[in-house]
């Protein structure tokens, strides 16, 4: 079986939740009850969207190891205005604390026809923000935000849009849907 999820804001990607915070954010028992499904990879609890279930060990594997460069596609919602040598950073490679990263695609968007965010995003009126469309093919621990911090220009909201060939498309935030 696999399936496709749209993980809302502050739900951890897992099933459980021991931690002494466990009863101020969700996690995906509160979503889905399926057994036997476990998540291909994950998002942090802080970000939104597309994530992905089964419950086949190999495709598990393939989808998830970084070794097979499998395409993650995110809109990416960044406190001021980059500029093209900023973006050139990203698309080039950069150096975080735990390595180097593999090249993104990185692009300015039109703010992205998507749901609100409950809660809203902290807006700043004096610094605009801007919308990217970034595609990564691995997965350190909250790359594009510290990827986008370090060119100056932190990540006020992220949604994973596509894995591979699997597109989040009209689902909403809780809403899952099996694919085979």
């Amino acid at each position: 079986m696999l399936l496709k999820f749209n993980k809302p804001f502050n739900v951890m990607s897992q099933f459980s939740d021991n931690s002494i915070r466990a009863n101020e954010r969700g996690n995906l028992s509160d979503f889905i009850s399926i057994p036997n499904i476990y998540p291909i990879g994950r998002l942090d609890k802080d970000s939104e969207g597309l994530m992905l279930l089964s419950d086949d060990g190999k495709l598990q594997h393939n989808l998830s190891n970084p070794k097979n460069k499998i395409k993650k596609t995110y809109y990416v919602q960044v406190e001021g205005e980059p500029k093209k040598s900023d973006l050139d950073v990203l698309r080039a490679g950069m150096v975080l604390k735990d390595g180097v990263t593999r090249p993104a695609e990185v692009k300015i968007i039109d703010p992205p026809n998507i749901w609100e965010r409950i809660p809203p995003i902290r807006v700043r009126k004096t610094v605009p923000d801007t919308w990217l469309e970034l595609i990564i093919s691995e997965g350190k621990n909250r790359q594009i935000r510290r990827m986008t911090a370090a060119v100056g220009y932190p990540t006020l909201r992220l949604v994973r849009t596509k894995i591979d060939s699997f597109a989040l498309d009209n689902l909403m935030p809780g809403e899952f849907q099996i694919i085979r």
